[in-house]
């Protein structure tokens, strides 16, 4: 790699951000470029090769509907005294301004000498690789775990094993903010030991 490709790559990296839903503007992203973000998320490291990584993508009318479900989730999974109107509604409306949703599932491998985290770290390997293609594209995006992403009621919604898990909720889109000054709250030097 030179040292214009290791810049290239710094500048992605260093320049990815969060970006909410809320933020987003509406303009829709091509599906064969999320196809390609896809296929770079393909190539994620994995032990054994288990490519343990699902991803369902909604847009459009798939899109609204899963925001339906995902709030009548909510609703129906929620005690009543701790649920309320107010988010019911903000969920039915979080891909308003969204142009797609990727939902990231670990599914784990028929190898039980593969321990279950590197699955879940092979996968969001797979995750990262798509939020810094979005980056490199100009794409905005955010990888979301609120709502019902990491209860038992989602992983029945898409009838996954005891041993799966919902990864988190890709959403991707355009934004007219300006990108934040990124910061990191501990500096690398506290958080590296040379040995």
């Amino acid at each position: 790699m030179s040292n214009n490709e290791l810049q290239t790559l710094e500048k992605i990296i260093t320049g990815r951000r969060t970006t909410k839903a809320a933020s987003m503007n509406g303009k829709m992203i091509d599906n064969e470029t999320i196809a390609h973000l896809l296929t770079l998320a393909d190539w994620a490291p994995t032990h054994g090769r288990t490519e343990p990584w699902r991803f369902f993508v909604y847009t459009g009318e798939s899109l609204n509907k899963f925001c339906e479900d995902h709030a009548q989730m909510y609703w129906d999974n929620t005690a009543e005294d701790k649920r309320s109107e107010a988010t019911f509604e903000n969920m039915k409306r979080t891909g308003d301004k969204v142009s797609h949703l990727i939902v990231a599932v670990m599914q784990r491998g028929a190898n039980p000498k593969i321990p279950q985290l590197e699955e879940i770290a092979a996968t969001s390997a797979a995750i990262e690789h798509v939020l810094l293609g979005a980056t490199a594209s100009g794409i905005a995006s955010i990888w979301n775990t609120g709502g019902m992403t990491l209860q038992p009621a989602m992983k029945k919604h898409y009838d996954l094993k005891e041993e799966d898990q919902v990864m988190g909720l890709l959403y991707l889109g355009y934004t007219d903010e300006e990108v934040k000054e990124g910061k990191r709250n501990i500096p690398v030097s506290d958080k590296v030991q040379w040995m």
